[in-house]
C-alpha cells in the first residue's frame, strides 16, 4: 500500500524525499518507509475494531514516578511507527487505575467520518479531544486532575496556533500547545516513540523523559520540543512519515516565515 502510494503520486514522492534530504537522509537510508507508511494504513481497522495488539513497554518506571508525584502527564510523540497505538498501550495498564489518557484528534470533514473516529478510538481509560477551544479545556482539565493527555507535536496547527520554529534545521509552524499545556499545568512532560518489530512480531513502545527541563520561554519551548521529536525520529528513521506536508503554511495564513528564520 505504501509502495502503490509513493508510484501514483509525484507530490507524494517529491515531498517524501525531500524532507528525508533535508533531515540528511539518503533515499536508499529511508526507503523502508514507505511501505511502513503502508503498514500505518493497514493496522488502522485492527486498532479501531479489534483486540488489543501485542505491545512490550520500555521505561515504565519513568511513568510510575511520574503518576506516584501526583503530576499530570503530556505525552509526547510524532509521526512514526505505530503511534495511535501508544496511547491505547497506556490506557491499558495506567487509565483505569489513574484516570484515562485524553487524545488530541483532528476531526474528519465528514460528519460520518468524524462519528465514526471518535466511536472507534473510544476504549477504557481513553478518550478523546478535538483541535478546538473545547477540546483544549478538556485537556488542561485532565492535567490539573493528575491524569495524562498525549499529542502530536509535528502535527501543523492551525494559524495562530504556533509559531515558526526549525526542524531539522529547516523553519516549519510549530504548535504551541504542548508546552502551553506543561507550562500552566506544571505536568511532566515525557516522550513516547511506538515502533515495528519486523515480520508482524508486535511492537515496542519506548518512553522517557526530556533531555532538559522544559523552558519557560515559548519560543525556547517549541525549540526544545522539536529538537526532541528529531531525536526521536532518528531512533527509527525507517518507520517515520516522510511524506507528511510538515513545512507547509497552514491555510489562511497571510504571511510566511521572517526572512530571519529562513536563513537562519
Amino acid at each position: 500500500m505504501g509502495w502503490l502510494t509513493f508510484v501514483a503520486s509525484p507530490t507524494y514522492r517529491r515531498r517524501f524525499v525531500a524532507n528525508a534530504a533535508q533531515a540528511g537522509y539518503r533515499f536508499a537510508e529511508v526507503r523502508r518507509a514507505v511501505g511502513h507508511a503502508g503498514r500505518m494504513v493497514a493496522e488502522v481497522p485492527r486498532l479501531w475494531f479489534g483486540q488489543p495488539l501485542p505491545c512490550e513497554m520500555h521505561g515504565a518506571e519513568v511513568i510510575d514516578q511520574s503518576l506516584a508525584a501526583g503530576k499530570g502527564i503530556v505525552f509526547l510523540t510524532p509521526h512514526m511507527g505505530c503511534f495511535e497505538l501508544s496511547a491505547q498501550a497506556m490506557a491499558r495498564r495506567w487509565g483505569v487505575v489513574h484516570g484515562p489518557i485524553t487524545v488530541l484528534y483532528r476531526p474528519a470533514r465528514q460528519a460520518w467520518l468524524a462519528k465514526l473516529m471518535e466511536t472507534a478510538r473510544a476504549r477504557p481509560g481513553l478518550e478523546s479531544a478535538p483541535t478546538t477551544m473545547a477540546g483544549v479545556r478538556q485537556m488542561i482539565k485532565a492535567l490539573r486532575q493528575g491524569h495524562s493527555v498525549g499529542l502530536l507535536p509535528d502535527q501543523v496547527p492551525p494559524d495562530g496556533q504556533g509559531i515558526w520554529s526549525p526542524f531539522f534545521g529547516k523553519p516549519a509552524y510549530s504548535m504551541t500547545l504542548a508546552a502551553k499545556l506543561a507550562q500552566q499545568t506544571g505536568a511532566a512532560v515525557i516522550l513516547a516513540r511506538c515502533v515495528r518489530r519486523p515480520w508482524g512480531q508486535g511492537f515496542d513502545l519506548y518512553v522517557h523523559r526530556l533531555a532538559e527541563p522544559l523552558a519557560a520561554d515559548m519560543e525556547t519551548a517549541v525549540t526544545q520540543i522539536n529538537q526532541e521529536m528529531e531525536r526521536l525520529i532518528r531512533e527509527s528513521p525507517e518507520q517515520y512519515l516522510w511524506g507528511y506536508a510538515r513545512y507547509k503554511q497552514p491555510r489562511g495564513m497571510v504571511s510566511a516565515p521572517p526572512e530571519s528564520q529562513k536563513h537562519g
